[in-house]
């Protein structure tokens, strides 16, 4: 993997593509900041589809809400339309899968409900054919009570991107000073109190979708998301969570399990069908020849239980699973399919730490892949048996940034200097607020990263300090990642810095 001297020069300037005017959003009558609180968002894109997402304020019983397609932000030149009726049963959301559209373009969206206008919303369906570049945002770990989401404000300013990944941790259980206190800044949870049940996780998704810069960015682009463990419980699985406790008053787990999934999928813009029902959330996304894009469920889909990692044996027991068995199949068959396609990269957008990050006799954090050594070994077995190139994992969950190489074990049979033994590249985002190990001790971070980088060959940037983003971008040479990390969550800002870039070429895997 190579370092890109590229350095950031300001927001983004000469894209081809028309923001919405922020006038739109600013200069909204107070009746439609009454009745869409929640602003509008659009998300997994298809070729000729898009999901249209909405919230209706102050209404009862059945509401009719009307829904329009342009491919002008003035609204004039409309290609789409239809209404829709929702109610109480589904919190009054609004979901549409507008379909009938052209392939690699620009839409523009709006709601009309309880006779009162939506903001105008924009949007972009997936390429065909032959595609020179694709340009994708990855943030997670957005946690309100800790700070402003600056980094969505910058990302709404950037006209350039085809989507934004957001890699789970959309929104945390706790109650107030738990993890974060949002007294100081207004931004207390609601309810103030642990997430537990249906409305309780309507609430806290009903507060998240009211903050400003989340409405920017959700307007200006489509979202592709997959959960992580907070929109549930912190280190979910299968079959239950750390941080829940059945003699606390939290109930069973599969009754807190479904209420945070149905939530989960009123309130974000995903498109739901009979797998909602399955807690399948895993899905793929292609971008004509160039990036085939499969998000997979890391939590709740068919990961067995955390096991202590000082525990050898079951870290590396074979029929412990971090997917299950479907899931990997289902995997195998998209990176088979992508290949024999003829795709020129295959991007992986997941939760938790792939790569390794200490020897598998020392293990030190078993809720990551490190956890799940015989599933990991199963994935590097496949990509080895089809010979699998240009494969590059996305990465959230733990607050920081990194880059790396990705060979089968660090240690032996990995040359750092020429990446002979890798597999893949893996790109880690950090966090939107909520903080990383040092954030508070960034004096002490140099000698850290100094440390662990001697200690682990394959490592080759690492960040445990800021908060920000990374934009993938994508084109038939290299797969590159641009970290930038925001000024301040303290107050709203839009300062953001260029912080490090790290590029893969075609068919070098590292």
């Amino acid at each position: 993997m190579a370092v890109s001297r590229r350095r950031f020069l300001g927001t983004v300037a000469g894209g081809s593509l028309v923001l919405t005017s922020a006038n739109r959003v600013t200069g909204t009558s107070q009746s439609s900041r009454d009745v869409f609180t929640h602003g509008v968002a659009s998300g997994d894109p298809l070729e000729d589809r898009v999901v249209l997402w909405t919230r209706v304020s102050g209404g009862r019983g059945d509401v009719e809400v009307h829904w329009w397609v342009a491919t002008d932000p003035e609204m004039r030149t409309v290609i789409g339309r239809g209404s829709i009726v929702t109610n109480a049963a589904r919190d009054f959301t609004v979901k549409v899968d507008a379909s009938g559209l052209r392939p690699g373009t620009t839409y523009y969206y709006q709601f009309s409900g309880l006779d009162v206008p939506s903001p105008i919303g924009r949007t972009k369906t997936l390429p065909v054919g032959d595609v020179d570049r694709v340009r994708l945002a990855a943030v997670s770990c957005s946690n309100l009570p800790f700070g402003y989401f600056n980094v969505y404000r910058c990302i709404a300013q950037r006209p350039d991107l085809d989507a934004v990944l957001h890699l789970g941790d959309y929104l945390y259980e706790y109650r107030n000073s738990r993890y974060g206190d949002g007294r100081a800044l207004d931004r207390v949870p609601l309810p103030d109190k642990e997430m537990v049940t249906l409305d309780d996780y309507r609430i806290r998704h009903a507060q998240y979708k009211a903050d400003i810069d989340s409405q920017a960015m959700l307007q200006q682009h489509p979202l592709i998301a997959v959960w992580d463990d907070h929109e549930s419980s912190n280190n979910s699985w299968m079959e239950g969570a750390e941080n829940h406790d059945p003699d606390e008053g939290e109930g069973d787990w599969p009754t807190r399990r479904a209420a945070s999934v149905k939530a989960y999928y009123e309130w974000m813009p995903i498109r739901e069908n009979r797998s909602a029902r399955q807690l399948q959330i895993y899905r793929s996304f292609r971008y004509g020849n160039l990036v085939d894009l499969v998000m997979l469920d890391t939590r709740l889909t068919g990961r067995d239980e955390q096991v202590d990692p000082g525990d050898n044996a079951a870290v590396n027991a074979p029929e412990r699973s971090l997917l299950g068995g479907s899931q990997e199949a289902w995997l195998f068959g998209e990176l088979k399919e992508s290949i024999d396609d003829g795709t020129r990269w295959r991007v992986l957008g997941q939760q938790v730490f792939f790569g390794a990050q200490a020897p598998s006799d020392a293990i030190r954090n078993s809720d990551v892949w490190d956890g799940y050594q015989a599933n990991r070994s199963r994935i590097f077995d496949f990509l080895e048996a089809h010979a699998i190139n240009n494969v590059v994992v996305l990465t959230g969950d733990i607050h920081s940034s990194w880059a790396l190489d990705v060979p089968r074990d660090p240690w032996t049979g990995y040359d750092p200097e020429n990446g002979r033994g890798s597999l893949a590249v893996e790109y880690v985002t950090p966090a939107v607020t909520s903080p990383s190990q040092y954030t508070d001790r960034p004096d002490e971070a140099d000698a850290a990263r100094e440390a662990r980088m001697a200690l682990s060959p394959h490592l080759k940037f690492v960040d445990q300090v800021h908060r920000g983003y990374f934009i993938l971008d994508i084109t038939a040479e290299r797969a590159q990642a641009d970290w930038f990390f925001v000024d301040t969550i303290s107050q709203r800002s839009t300062r953001e810095r260029f912080g490090a870039g790290y590029y893969t070429r075609d068919g070098e895997n590292h």
